[in-house]
């Protein structure tokens, strides 16, 4: 028998109604001669107000008692499904992180997967039973709750249809795919049949929230194909994989927005081996992700450097910099809300020149000002204003001609 995993999003069990669909989803998919293995996210909403609760008892929740309480969102909704199947003649089981085998390194709040032993798992699919596990979690060595982090169900998908072997991997979620853009923002987005693994990463990166960058990295890692599609309706979404047709044909497949940016600036670097390592270094050891990274042209030994993280941890990453921008005797440091980052995504960049040009006279003419410019092999991102950012992305979205995407013609760039 085949084998699916089928991942469902917070809003695809958002209420009962939609636990009862999903379920008669994963019956009807055994009927069809598959064992299933179905993976929940807490219903939406749920993991927010858990973190509300959370602060409002304890101004500061140590992160190993935020594991413990968040994943209790996920239980709930996984059993839930599991009694909505079992109330409709289908026969399910609910297991949490740990009972599914799943294994972390012990940081709370971001664990990574160390290693999976689904033998639970292919025992029950042997005596029929369609498993539903609570995503977003795993267990430490140490015996300890530990999740995922935000977006944590699409990797304990992405990694368990990898230890099992599945046939398919299917990513239901409230949209119909992967876009060129995301539909609220540029009304004539077009839905993408197929996207690569590194371009749906860079996507994810550049503030798509369509999946978790870390579950795109652990697809491409161990070859896991997946497609993300509605679980709303019965249409098929866009399948990620190692290479998409037309792959370098297309030049920009997608344009991607992230609001939820800061900019922090130090001002007055000592241009100096080691320095930028003692920047970075404290903010590191508090798992703050850094995204763009600029540092200006030295002037007089000293320079500038600029560098963007998520909102949410701005006021932790202020309080850790202030001490070392003293003791670096740097001049100023500034923090910014209110930037966002825009990002246009396409392997054919590689093999295509002039995009970089094209975006920033097409952002010029529209009068929007570009405060930080960050590229890598597939990707140009830029940082700018928040109010500006969904009219960058209109403009962006029709100067590269998205809304009828077709391979380029006649600025194919010779190699080598």
């Amino acid at each position: 028998m085949r084998l699916i995993v089928q991942k469902y999003g917070g809003t695809s069990v958002g209420d009962t109604e939609r636990i009862r669909n999903v379920a008669e989803r994963l019956i009807e998919t055994q009927r069809e001669g598959c064992h299933v293995v179905a993976i929940i996210s807490a219903m939406a909403g749920v993991t927010d107000n858990l973190i509300k609760l959370a602060h409002e008892v304890s101004p500061h929740p140590t992160e190993r008692e935020l594991d413990i309480l968040l994943a209790t969102g996920e239980h709930a909704a996984t059993a839930l499904t599991a009694m909505a199947v079992n109330a409709r003649g289908g026969k399910a089981i609910s297991l949490t992180g740990a009972e599914a085998g799943i294994l972390t390194n012990r940081t709370h709040a971001k664990a990574r997967i160390a290693n999976i032993s689904p033998r639970q798992i292919h025992e029950l699919l042997a005596d029929d039973y369609i498993v539903i596990v609570a995503g977003f979690q795993g267990q430490s060595a140490e015996g300890e709750t530990t999740t995922l982090g935000r977006g944590g169900s699409d990797l304990t998908a992405i990694a368990l249809a990898g230890a099992l072997n599945a046939d398919a991997c299917q990513i239901f979620t409230d949209v119909d795919g992967v876009f060129t853009c995301d539909p609220r923002v540029v009304a004539d987005a077009k839905k993408l049949d197929e996207i690569a693994y590194d371009e749906l990463l860079e996507m994810a990166g550049a503030g798509s929230k369509i999946m978790q960058s870390r579950a795109v990295e652990f697809a491409k890692k161990f070859g896991v194909q997946f497609e993300v599609r509605s679980s709303f309706k019965a249409d098929t979404g866009t399948i990620a994989k190692e290479e998409a047709t037309n792959m370098e044909d297309i030049v920009i497949r997608g344009v991607s927005i992230d609001r939820n940016q800061a900019k922090v600036t130090i001002t007055g670097v000592r241009d100096q081996p080691g320095i930028a390592g003692r920047i970075f270094s404290a903010i590191s050891e508090a798992n703050i992700v850094v995204d763009m990274i600029v540092q200006n042209a030295s002037i007089d030994g000293a320079t500038d450097i600029s560098f963007t993280i998520h909102e949410d941890e701005l006021e932790q990453a202020k309080n850790l910099l202030a001490p070392v921008v003293h003791e670096i005797g740097a001049t100023r440091l500034m923090a910014t809300r209110g930037v966002a980052k825009l990002s246009v995504v396409g392997i054919g960049m590689r093999s295509h020149s002039g995009v970089a040009a094209r975006l920033f006279d097409c952002l010029g003419e529209g009068a929007i000002n570009i405060q930080l410019i960050s590229t890598s092999e597939i990707k140009i991102a830029v940082v700018i204003d928040g109010a500006d950012v969904e009219r960058a992305a209109q403009l962006t979205h029709e100067e590269f001609g998205l809304a009828t995407l077709m391979p380029a013609v006649g600025s194919m760039q010779p190699l080598g």
